[in-house]
């Protein structure tokens, strides 16, 4: 099955000219596809201590770009920052620096969260909370401007003034400020600093909750004219593959907002599901949780189900699978695309048909016209053109055909 949905497709003419400004006219050249402008994400977690030089896992790189183009980097304040002003902010840098060199787009992963806590923060009065937590926002945006481009702003701000599973049965310094400023007013605070430390920056309000809690929520901060660019959607199926319909009536609810939707934890098993009677997924961490064959062949016809329905609506704009291989997986859930070994589970071939086969240009000759010019038809995003040693970038940014020249120069 082949589908290209048209709002994902756009037609370009390019004009090509030499360093002189003449036409390249009636020569052979070769276009390729370099990045979708869509979203195809995966955590960029298993690639920080490659980035850093601690360890080479040039087979795991190799599978991760031969997939994704966007990575999720982790932001938690817990692990980022386990002591006041000890941070991890050089070797997170370093990661960030290494998957831009490659062309990777980049999300900080989350800003505000009441989980994987700062413990040294609990104590705290709430007005240094309040400080530390508003501070610890321009910290980031300022450090990693121009890097990270798109950020989890608030993660699971449904839940948060109710949190009470704490492992310690400490209160966590969040949900305490989240009760006694009000969600809306903590939750726009804590976007209209990040949007005035980087005003070029994606930001995004991340949510597991998508019951009408989260959509009245909301409702609420847009009303007060919070600055959010798009909607997370995390959707762990742990329990099971929602299937087409459910998936894309959740899809739709959440559209009716006007702001672009980013399908933010994808993930789906190769092994045994989760039982349905459990609420909280974190509840269940059997001691071996293996992939097996069956499972493998269920998670691989899901996975390419689930992306092409997505890719098919016009709302959403990103996908980002939570984890390409089992070794550390969350939970311990055979949830990759790799198995523990690195070996490639069919869910990956899968995956890596449709994002760099089905919906992606490969290499292709052509011949450009009189006048010099190409017409270029593909998925959108980035593209390149060479001419013998000389190229040159252009992007495919509507759908639909443009009907004006875009003149480009090869050098």
């Amino acid at each position: 099955m082949s589908e290209r949905p048209p709002h994902r497709v756009g037609e370009l003419t390019v004009q090509l000219a030499d360093t002189t400004g003449a036409p390249l006219a009636e020569r052979e050249v070769e276009v390729a596809q370099t990045r979708h402008a869509f979203g195809f994400g995966s955590t960029g977690f298993e690639l920080i201590a490659h980035a850093n030089g601690e360890r080479d896992d040039a087979e795991l790189v190799e599978d991760w770009l031969g997939v994704f183009d966007t990575a999720t980097l982790p932001f938690y304040r817990g692990d980022f920052e386990p002591e006041p002003g000890r941070t991890q902010t050089d070797r997170i840098r370093a990661t960030a620096r290494w998957f831009v060199d490659r062309g990777v787009r980049l999300k900080g992963h989350p800003l505000v969260w009441h989980t994987v806590k700062a413990r040294w923060m609990d104590p705290l009065p709430l007005a240094e909370v309040e400080r530390l937590t508003f501070d610890r926002i321009r910290r980031e945006l300022s450090d990693f401007r121009g890097l990270v481009g798109s950020w989890d702003v608030v993660n699971e701000a449904v839940i948060m003034p109710v949190f009470e599973n704490e492992p310690d049965g400490v209160p966590n310094a969040i949900t305490r400020l989240a009760q006694q400023r009000g969600i809306v007013p903590f939750v726009h605070e804590a976007f209209t600093v990040a949007r005035e430390a980087d005003p070029g920056a994606t930001l995004l309000l991340n949510d597991f909750d998508l019951s009408s809690d989260y959509e009245r929520l909301i409702e609420r901060l847009l009303e007060a004219g919070t600055p959010i660019d798009a909607l997370g959607l995390q959707t762990h199926m742990h329990q099971g593959y929602w299937g087409e319909e459910t998936m894309l009536a959740m899809v739709d609810r959440f559209a009716r907002f006007g702001l672009p939707l980013h399908l933010t934890e994808n993930t789906l098993l190769s092994g045994e599901l989760m039982p349905a009677h459990i609420v909280d997924l974190n509840d269940y961490q059997p001691a071996s949780w293996p992939s097996t064959p069956e499972g493998e062949a269920r998670q691989a016809d899901e996975l390419e189900r689930h992306y092409r329905s997505l890719v098919g609506h016009p709302a959403v704009q990103s996908i980002t699978y939570w984890g390409i291989t089992d070794a550390g997986a969350w939970l311990g859930a055979p949830a990759g695309l790799l198995r523990a070994d690195g070996s490639r589970k069919p869910a990956y071939h899968a995956l890596q048909r449709l994002v760099r086969g089905e919906w992606w240009l490969p290499p292709t000759r052509m011949r450009t016209d009189a006048e010099g010019r190409l017409r270029v038809s593909g998925f959108l995003g980035d593209y390149r053109v060479t001419a013998g040693s000389a190229s040159a970038g252009f992007a495919i940014e509507r759908s639909g055909s443009d009907s004006a020249f875009a003149p480009l120069v090869v050098r």
